[in-house]
């Protein structure tokens, strides 16, 4: 496996890192909707700390809620920075990817000059088709 290979390997495994983090964020999100959701339907007058909904006394409702927040917010927290650690790392990977490329465009022309000269038309027919043309 060459380089290039390898480089095009890895950019493409970290584009897909970097969806399966969006997709936590989702997951993130709607449990943390869903504790939401739950301490505002559960009880009748909710006490509250900042934006998030509480209930005061202990239920069972109570800690449904605090799972789905607490799992929520981790969820959230963990895919914005799992999500940037993988888009670093692919930049990271297309960045040599690029300087691969200018090498190998840069070794080119000394390529070309290994080929042999084209030879002129043997012909008189030939060297008419060509002016032609």
């Amino acid at each position: 496996m060459s380089i290039h290979d390898y480089l095009h390997e890895k950019a493409a495994e970290s584009r897909h890192n970097e969806t399966i983090a969006y997709i936590m964020f989702l997951a993130g999100s709607v449990f943390c909707v869903g504790g939401i959701l739950s301490s505002l339907v559960m009880s009748r007058e909710p006490s509250w700390f900042l934006f998030i909904p509480y209930i005061a006394d202990f239920t069972e409702a109570m800690f449904l809620e605090l799972t789905f927040l607490v799992v929520g917010s981790f969820l959230i927290v963990a895919s914005i920075g799992s999500g940037w650690h993988y888009y670093r790392a692919r930049n990271w990977y297309l960045r040599e990817l690029s300087k691969v490329k200018d090498v190998e465009n840069m070794m080119r022309p000394q390529r070309m000059q290994i080929t042999p000269p084209i030879s002129k038309p043997k012909t008189r027919i030939a060297a008419r088709r060509i002016k032609t043309k």
